[in-house]
């Protein structure tokens, strides 16, 4: 009897053992497929800039003085994937955009891995959660912007979402905005459109729960009603921050606010905002 269940117990280690190796082997191969998906994406954008990546300092790509008679526009013309429509895009972006017309801009943060395309899906809330660049299923996901917010008008504020994944991808290095001494070191964030590059300031970072009982809702921020409503933000925002960056915004300005998960709160957030200052 006793070596009938010692056997068992064999058996059934050997299964979860096998089982547990199964999960991780996936897991590695789902990240390196991942990793190997966005750094293509990064040559071809780095491949097909006219100048050097922009240094970690504030202030957009420098342009060249030029008379009106040399003026010309800094973009290409593509024909979009799906309408056939002739779309304006810089040229980095253009390869990219034909390969996915969900994507609205490029957002990389130097001395950070978040070097990637943002997107976004209007019509279906959170359709980039749980899929990548190219539409398939992902638990990586991708960077994309949340559903009612205009890119290209802009909306006063934009939430871009981004997984913490435990490889360190995504948006995973925005934790290391927990330290004020990071932040000092790295307190710029490129977001470029499809048409024009912007360089954005940091002015807050929070840790936040995001369920349904948090009178904050950040995320739902999109375009403030009126100025009252815009310095109300601003202030629940710098309210909560972990230090003071000495940055602060007026009714006018525009925001962009990276979320992240974070687990030292119930179903918590970690919450970088931006205001734009080219």
């Amino acid at each position: 009897m006793k070596k009938w269940i010692f056997i068992t117990l064999i058996v059934i280690f050997a299964a979860v053992f096998l089982l547990s190796g199964w999960y991780l082997l996936d897991y590695f191969m789902e990240s390196k497929e991942a990793a190997d998906q966005y750094e293509e994406l990064a040559q071809i954008v780095e491949d097909a800039r006219q100048e050097p990546a922009r240094p970690g300092k504030p202030g957009p790509v420098p342009e060249v003085e030029q008379t009106p008679e040399e003026t010309k526009e800094p973009w290409i013309y593509v024909t979009d994937p799906e309408t056939g429509e002739s779309v304006a895009v810089l040229p980095e972006y253009s390869q990219l955009y034909t390969m996915n017309n969900h994507m609205v801009g490029w957002i990389q943060i130097p001395g950070t891995r978040i070097n990637y395309p943002v997107l976004q899906e209007p019509e279906h809330t959170d359709y980039y959660l749980k899929r990548n660049f190219y539409r398939d299923y992902s638990d990586y996901g991708a960077i994309y912007v949340r559903e009612d917010c205009d890119v290209n008008r802009p909306s006063d504020n934009m939430t871009i979402y981004g997984h913490r994944m435990n490889d360190g991808s995504m948006f995973a290095d925005l934790h290391e905005y927990k330290e004020e001494s990071f932040y000092k070191e790295h307190p710029y964030i490129y977001f470029d459109t499809l048409t024009e590059y912007h360089t954005y300031e940091i002015l807050s970072v929070f840790l936040i729960s995001s369920t349904v009982t948090n009178t904050f809702q950040y995320h739902l921020m999109v375009d403030a009603e009126n100025q009252g409503e815009f310095a109300e933000f601003i202030n629940q925002c710098k309210s909560r921050s972990l230090y003071d960056t000495g940055v602060d915004a007026v009714y006018g300005d525009k925001l962009i606010t990276l979320s992240t998960c974070e687990y030292s709160n119930d179903n918590g957030r970690l919450v970088v905002v931006a205001k734009r200052i080219d």
